[in-house]
């Protein structure tokens, strides 16, 4: 029998065993049907609905709609976190709530189908938020609790492709399926598909009873607030990853009316653009995602690889701002596709480093996503200021490239991460 010094450092320690490709493939095909769930209604369900619902409001209704379940993402990915970190069942912390997240996410996808009016709207895209960063809260996890550091720019080079895969498939789904209700529909079959290799074979490592701590609602409150005074690297990865997901919000939020107000694009020529430009995003953002995070890997640093992905993402917006044709969008797809992929794959690597404990990583990894939830919440607003004093797309685009500049250069505030 072992003994609870062992389990302690078979369920805390930091992981030294290399991962096998097949349990990777595994947690990526999951990763691509979450992400998905996530940007197939974002790219375009979500703005058409807004459309159908209120054609003269369309542009408030998306920002409520929005905002609200990028509240509810931000309250509530660390809150499953902390209760993933937790969980003491046999199959592990985190497979549980994966599979929680998927089937909840697919109950909120078929809501959405049906969703005719704002209210309706907004409960169902909620509870989707709500279901799905469950399953992102546990699968972050999943990376500090199996992956040696030495592979994890690797890794995260390989699910930022599952992200923008995820990006891909939703948004195609969206456009090919050709009505609301059936992308909602197709959605929630592929989150659940792509969901069961993973289950079966999660290698999720369970927590001993003994070693989760006595709950107190204070300190378990309490527990959500890491001091960036005490954890000064872990506090200046969370401000970088807010700029740098802030800027590239409100360019996703609001491409489809990008491209039918600024570009002059029909509406059903709007919703092509949304996806053959995703796409050629997302291709160009699988390439530099696995070379960006091999290379990071095999020099051993991170900070000169994020900050530059970061102004090369920030010259693609100033783009957007500047040139309203097509193709300069092709050019701005690239160009974003090539900082943005290098980016999210180091970023995720170096962040997982600056962890201030392994019992609450997840929880942990739940406060960094509020960085990925909140700017959601912000962008509406900024955009509807920006918008609201006429400063129109250029200014919007601007502010985007100004604050991803400010987040690619603060990462140097980073000390203990070459």
């Amino acid at each position: 029998m072992s003994s609870p010094t062992q389990r302690v450092d078979r369920s805390l320690r930091e992981p030294t065993e290399k991962v096998s490709r097949l349990w990777v493939t595994w947690l990526v095909l999951a990763s691509v049907g979450l992400w998905s769930g996530f940007f197939g209604p974002i790219q375009v369900l979500l703005a058409q609905q807004s459309e159908a619902i209120s054609p003269d409001h369309k542009a408030g209704v998306l920002s409520l709609v929005t905002g609200v379940g990028a509240l509810v993402s931000t309250v509530l990915n660390p809150v499953w976190g902390a209760f993933s970190d937790r969980t003491t069942l046999r199959v592990g912390r985190r497979l549980p709530w994966v599979l929680g997240g998927a089937v909840g996410g697919a109950v909120a996808m078929l809501l959405l189908a049906g969703a005719d009016s704002v209210w309706r709207l907004v409960l169902a895209w909620a509870l989707a938020q709500a279901s799905l960063n469950a399953m992102l809260a546990a699968i972050t996890a999943t990376v500090p609790d199996q992956v040696p550091t030495t592979e994890r720019g690797v890794v995260g080079g390989v699910l930022s492709i599952a992200q923008t895969a995820g990006v891909i498939v939703g948004s195609g789904i969206a456009a090919a399926t050709g009505s609301i209700a059936a992308g909602y529909l197709t959605i929630a079959v592929v989150l659940v598909v792509t969901t069961l290799p993973y289950a079966v074979n999660s290698r999720d490592i369970p927590l001993p009873r003994e070693l989760r701590p006595p709950f107190r609602w204070g300190s378990f409150l309490r527990g959500f607030w890491v001091s960036p005074r005490q954890y000064p690297d872990f506090g200046w990865a969370w401000v970088t990853r807010f700029l740098m997901n802030l800027g590239n919000s409100i360019l996703i939020l609001y491409l489809l009316f990008y491209l039918k107000d600024e570009v002059d694009l029909s509406d059903d020529a709007a919703e092509d653009a949304v996806f053959t430009l995703t796409a050629v995003y997302g291709l160009v953002t699988v390439a530099t995602a696995l070379v960006g995070g091999w290379w990071s890997d095999r020099i051993g640093r991170r900070k000169p690889l994020v900050i530059w992905s970061g102004l090369i993402a920030a010259a693609a917006l100033v783009m957007f701002a500047f040139v309203h044709t097509m193709p300069a969008a092709y050019v701005g797809a690239v160009v974003l596709g090539i900082g943005f992929g290098a980016y999210t794959a180091v970023d995720f690597a170096l962040i997982t480093e600056v962890l201030p404990d392994a019992a609450d990583r997840a929880k942990d990894l739940g406060v960094i996503n509020i960085a990925n939830a909140l700017p959601q919440v912000l962008a509406p607003v900024l955009a509807a200021a920006v918008l609201g004093l006429g400063m129109g797309y250029p200014g919007l685009y601007l502010l985007a490239a100004a604050v991803s500049v400010l987040g690619s250069v603060l990462v140097r505030r980073i000390r203990s991460i070459d």
